[in-house]
């Protein structure tokens, strides 16, 4: 996988995961660009697996990123429901990226997430329905 493959396959998982409402307050994220637009991040995000030293979890325990809402609530996206394979490519590419890298596996994840941030709010946003 290239790494434009891997921002493309984790957006389109992430994209997947709205809309999104604050149990706190109730706001309502209705697409993943709004998201991105009016929440914070909260740390690096976390493989719980990788963590764990398993590139190949056959029962994943997943990959979380965290972000406040405007409220203060913590909200969480993550790789749960992703097909098992495709989570085993990430996985995978992850694990030689952040050899060739020297990087973290969390600095990795960070860095995908900020590329994923930006290309998300470099597009126009769009009339709800």
């Amino acid at each position: 996988m290239t790494e434009a493959e891997v921002v493309t396959a984790m957006r389109e998982h992430l994209e997947k995961q709205f809309p999104k409402v604050c149990s706190n307050c109730s706001r309502r994220y209705g697409t993943f660009r709004e998201y991105v637009a009016n929440t914070t991040h909260v740390g690096p995000p976390m493989s719980y697996d990788v963590q764990l030293g398993q590139w190949n979890p056959l029962k994943p325990l997943g990959t979380i990123t965290y972000s406040n809402c405007a409220c203060g609530n913590t909200l969480a996206l993550s790789s749960h429901g992703m097909p098992l394979l495709r989570l085993w490519e990430l996985l995978n590419w992850a694990r030689i990226e952040t050899h060739k890298r020297g990087q973290s596996p969390e600095e990795l994840l960070n860095y995908l997430r900020e590329e994923i941030c930006k290309q998300v709010l470099a597009e126009p946003e769009t009339e709800g329905p």
